[in-house]
């Protein structure tokens, strides 16, 4: 029987490694993205058996026409930027939020057996418990975190109202090849691997004492697979994430070591936090083990390894760089 998936913003950092999952999986793969963030070039030797749909999550006529004769929609698509949620409030409501009940009514029509939502961290704010589990009460201190704590409770509310069986994954810090730092909004370790190669000094926000919890994308992308397939209750909400605290400084150190030759000697610079960061972050993994035999297989050693190489075949790395 033919498994058919949809992704939104399949052609995203994330959403790519989860199509080429797919893929390998044996499902028969749609990708929606409107390529305001996403790249073709990110979907690279797997085009050819993944169907590109050039449209945007937030017009409904889009929404329905990709979800059609899907049983699985895999909610990627955002605008994945705290900094950006504060600059402009309005435009990352409108991609974060309207685009997730956009998705749900055409998943919900469209009759798809298995909804998985790209949830954020963020949500917990800046409670000083640790680990952060499912069960604390959020405390979102970005826009971006309200709008994805408000995405899902819509995923709630349409397992509970329409029997759609929604996944919420709440994504800790994702890193690994093809995150794109030409963007100041990149995620770190893109950010500080492509300032060291260009022998640049990186900016590190705050006295960089703040931790966070890495998760490799690759581990991210099973963990979907597993919100698909697994007898998860409707309405769940899930951590995804290393396991692991670790300080940006610490973060730093390891980078250079690994990128090693004149970086070692690399020395960043400080400037005042950012509106809306939170200080500490680690997860509670028990609800992943339990619900989708899920845990993480690669350290964060080895995928800064894994990650490198793609920064260093670029023939120019742009930019500035943040933490």
């Amino acid at each position: 029987m033919t498994r058919r998936a949809l992704v939104t913003g399949g052609a995203g950092f994330i959403g790519s490694h989860l199509v080429e999952a797919l893929v390998a999986d044996g499902f028969v793969v749609r990708v929606l993205d409107d390529f305001s963030g996403g790249h073709e070039e990110n979907l690279t030797g797997i085009d050819g058996e993944v169907e590109v749909v050039r449209g945007d999550c937030r017009r409904a006529e889009d929404a329905r026409a990709a979800a059609d004769g899907c049983e699985a929609v895999f909610h990627e698509a955002a605008l994945p930027s705290v900094q950006r949620s504060v600059e402009e409030p309005r435009l990352s409501h409108g991609i974060n939020l309207e685009g997730t009940l956009t998705m749900l009514e055409a998943a919900k029509d469209a009759g798809v057996r298995r909804f998985v939502f790209a949830g954020s961290s963020s949500a917990y704010g800046n409670s000083e418990e640790l680990p952060k589990r499912e069960t604390m009460a959020p405390e979102p201190l970005s826009p971006y975190a309200a709008q994805k704590l408000a995405s899902e409770a819509y995923c709630q509310s349409f397992a509970g109202c329409f029997g759609l069986h929604t996944v919420v994954l709440r994504y800790f810090n994702v890193y690994g090849p093809r995150q794109d730092p030409s963007s100041p909004y990149s995620g770190v370790i893109s950010l500080f691997v492509t300032a060291l190669l260009d022998g640049r000094a990186p900016t590190i926000y705050g006295d960089g004492e703040q931790s966070r919890d890495f998760v490799f994308v690759g581990d991210v992308a099973r963990a979907n697979l597993a919100a698909a397939t697994s007898d998860t209750p409707p309405g769940s909400v899930i951590n995804i994430a290393g396991g692991r605290r670790v300080t940006v400084n610490e973060l730093y150190r390891t980078i250079r070591k690994e990128v090693g030759g004149a970086a070692e000697l690399i020395e960043p610079t400080y400037a005042p936090p950012r509106t809306g960061d939170v200080r500490h972050s680690l997860a509670d993994l028990e609800r992943a083990r339990l619900h989708l035999g899920w845990e993480p297989r690669v350290p964060l050693t080895d995928g800064i390894a894994e990650t490198i190489p793609q920064y260093r075949s670029r023939p120019t790395h742009q930019k500035e760089e943040s933490s």
